[in-house]
């Protein structure tokens, strides 16, 4: 949910979430690297400005999700949110048969949720929503109900007062930067490290 105006920050806690996890290690998701220097380093600078705010030693890369899968099983599904092997291999061969070429992105305005600061992400062409939609063939998506492409800064540490986030939102000069994007990646990351790595596992080049 976007952040509203005189409202409270939810704070992310420092610890495992056993609750969750139920001692599975690999979270699974499709995205989008960022490895383009200039957005980095730009991405870099918002995040430093926001350093009070945001939990330290965030090691996740940035990137943009494009699916979450859940966590990744060899064989047979134990738990509604486990993702199996033979799945992705179906939606790696669905994602090949449309045959997509290199296409390009946008980032625009910085924006908040209630628990992390982002970066906005346009898609004048539609070509995530095209992606989103073969894999939703084969699974569904663990996820929020409403998908809001997006390249997260980072996490909150504290209910902070919402206006503080905004009001620094506001006072950041607007930026434009393309995203060239020619590959699609498949990951995970370890479930009980907090904004761990992003370990990447199949990839599929565009063109």
């Amino acid at each position: 949910m976007l952040l509203q105006a005189e409202t409270q920050l939810i704070a992310t806690e420092m610890r495992d979430y056993p609750e969750w996890h139920k001692g599975r290690s690999d979270y699974g998701l499709w995205y989008i690297e960022i490895d383009q220097l200039e957005l980095i380093q730009y991405l870099d600078e918002i995040q430093a400005q926001f350093s009070g705010l945001l939990l330290p030693a965030q090691q996740r890369q940035y990137h943009i999700t494009l699916f979450v899968c859940g966590f990744l099983q060899p064989a047979v599904k134990q738990y509604d949110d486990d993702f199996q092997i033979q799945q992705l291999q179906q939606q790696i061969k669905l994602i090949e048969a449309i045959q997509l070429i290199p296409f390009e992105l946008e980032i625009t305005q910085i924006d908040s949720f209630n628990s992390a600061l982002f970066l906005h992400i346009q898609d004048q062409q539609g070509v995530l929503a095209q992606i989103r939609q073969q894999f939703a063939l084969v699974s569904g998506e663990i996820a929020a109900l409403e998908y809001c492409p997006h390249i997260t800064l980072g996490l909150y540490g504290e209910a902070w007062p919402s206006d503080r986030v905004l009001q620094r939102i506001q006072q950041l000069p607007p930026k434009t930067i393309k995203i060239q994007v020619k590959k699609l990646t498949f990951g995970y990351y370890k479930a009980q490290i907090l904004q761990g790595l992003l370990y990447p596992y199949q990839q599929i080049e565009l063109g």
